[in-house]
């Protein structure tokens, strides 16, 4: 049962992941502030292999600061 919960988990975290993706692509912004975010997306995805629930909390942190205007700033690493 444990390894279908687990299962389970990375397909919700996979799907949310895609929808992040998608939404950053369509983001009207410079391609250095896009670069950035899919970095940050590809971090997320890397974090899942090792710690599911700190990847999902990474994301709903990306996620806020999308719903919220919080953008990185050109320039920034």
């Amino acid at each position: 049962m444990e390894r279908d919960e687990g299962l389970e988990l990375y397909g919700l975290l996979a799907a949310r992941l895609k929808q992040a993706h998608t939404r950053v692509a369509g983001l009207q912004v410079t391609d250095e502030v896009r670069v950035q975010l899919s970095r940050r997306l590809l971090v997320i995805t890397a974090a899942a292999k090792r710690d599911l629930p700190a990847a999902a909390r990474r994301l709903d942190a990306l996620m806020k600061d999308l719903e919220e205007g919080r953008l990185p700033d050109e320039g920034s690493p």
